[in-house]
């Protein structure tokens, strides 16, 4: 699921990723309310940028599962959805 958004994602390693859903239960079945929902550290990534300014290529590319940091990234809405847009040092793992 690649989209087309380079005008965004175009520099400097930059990686567009779509957050997972934040959990709606506990393991045990409780149901978590809106407001104490955590903000999901783990998503799906859509776009990457084709190099950084000194060529150096990205190492994740789009369809990959990552896990990255709680507060990464900038939160962007495209086309009615929203996505992060962070750097790809920011990324702790591919999954």
């Amino acid at each position: 699921m690649s989209i087309n958004i380079k005008p965004i994602a175009g520099t400097a390693n930059r990686v567009v990723i779509e957050a997972a859903a934040a959990e709606e239960k506990t393991a045990s079945g409780i149901i978590i309310p809106d407001t104490a929902k955590e903000k999901p550290q783990k998503g799906i990534v859509v776009s990457v940028s084709d190099e950084d300014g000194d060529g150096k290529k990205p190492t994740v590319k789009a369809g990959d599962t990552v896990l990255y940091g709680k507060y990464a990234g900038t939160e962007i809405t495209f086309d009615g959805k929203e996505y992060l847009i962070m750097r790809e040092s920011d990324i702790y793992a591919v999954l």
